[in-house]
Order: C-alpha cells, then structure tokens, then sequence
C-alpha cells in the first residue's frame, strides 16, 4: 500500500495537483466509502471515522455527500 500512495502522490505532484485539493478529494472519498460501509448511518460512519457525528455531517454537507446512497441525517 505504501508503494501505491508513493506513486500517486507521485503522479497528483506531477500534474500539479495542490495540496489542499488533493487533502479535500481525499477526505470525500474516504468519508463516501465508510459512509457506503455503514449503509449511510452517520452515528456509526462518524464511529469508524474517530470523528464527532456533527463533525461528519458538516463534512458530509460540505462535500455534497447528503444525496449518496442510502445516507441519512
């Protein structure tokens, strides 16, 4: 796994990808995929995360996640 991040991070620096958007697609992604696991239960998706579950719903608000599969509020 390591390696696979070492090339990425590779690629996004060599296409001129900024760090504040590669940190901001990354934390959408991550959030979308546990949120996918918990079937759209934000008490149990922010439990995974290690976040508050308000934390999880600004984010989830924030990145435009509400309308994903089976997500709740």
């Amino acid at each position: 796994m390591r390696d696979q991040l070492e090339g990425l991070v590779t690629q996004m620096v060599d296409r001129g990808i900024m760090f504040d958007e590669a940190v901001g697609e990354f934390e959408k992604r991550f959030i979308k995929s546990v949120l996918d696991r918990a079937e759209g239960n934000q008490c149990r998706a922010a439990k995974i995360l290690g976040i508050h579950r308000n934390t999880l719903s600004r984010k989830i608000g924030e990145y435009k996640l509400a309308n994903g599969r089976g997500t709740r509020r």
